[in-house]
């Protein structure tokens, strides 16, 4: 299958009052901070499609990192969040307006791996960070076969982020952000694999990880 097939792939949407609370958030607070504050830079949102399935990927280094990429790639994209904040009231109706999805501290991959499915069939753009956590270097070291096992499993494209800078958000010791100069490329959409076999499955994934540390590697 080609990208050019996923066209017949239907085009689901994010709930409307996500979309609206969404563009409110963007255009309010996260967008004038990734410009002023952290004087970002977002190269190649172009071609990202707004309406169909899609499974971003990306590297990992600091908890801005879910609003920075949802901001740049220009529609929600949900992430997991802890089961804990779902049981706060005002909070839980708040990040669920815009995508998260609870996951339990501690639970197997796989729990975590459908709950992300489940996002993508209920219309939203959904992250996955490819190492699974935080690295200090905000590198791709050991990408995790997750990301393109859920990608066979809905037929959802890829798109791989790069996140430039955000390591230097936060110093430890430190309580305030720093004023990181971040830059954000976004590269070209990977075709999901046809089958979830581990050969499959590992060359899609080292593909995006090559292509994150690639983009990484051009800097600012």
């Amino acid at each position: 299958m080609t990208l050019d097939s996923l066209d017949t792939v239907p085009r689901d949407r994010e709930p409307l009052i996500s979309l609206v609370l969404y563009h409110l958030f963007k255009w309010s607070v996260v967008a004038p901070a990734l410009h002023s504050y952290f004087q970002g830079r977002i190269y190649g949102a172009e071609g990202i499609p707004r309406q169909r399935r899609l499974l971003v990927v990306s590297n990992h280094a600091s908890d801005f990192d879910p609003v920075l990429l949802s901001c740049a790639v220009g529609r929600p994209v949900a992430y997991m969040a802890k089961e804990e904040l779902f049981r706060v009231p005002v909070l839980k109706q708040a990040i669920q307006a815009y995508g998260a999805y609870p996951v339990k501290r501690g639970s197997a991959d796989r729990s975590a791996m459908k709950a992300a499915i489940a996002s993508i069939e209920s219309g939203w753009a959904t992250g996955v960070f490819l190492d699974g956590t935080r690295t200090s270097d905000g590198r791709i070291h050991e990408p995790k076969l997750g990301a393109a096992w859920i990608a066979a499993k809905t037929n959802s494209p890829l798109l791989p982020v790069s996140l430039w800078g955000t390591q230097h958000i936060f110093q430890k010791g430190s309580a305030l952000p720093r004023p990181a100069r971040i830059t954000i490329r976004i590269g070209e959409l990977v075709a999901p694999p046809q089958t979830s076999d581990r050969a499959t499955l590992e060359a899609v994934t080292q593909r995006c990880a090559n292509v994150i540390n690639s983009l990484l590697d051009l800097g600012r």
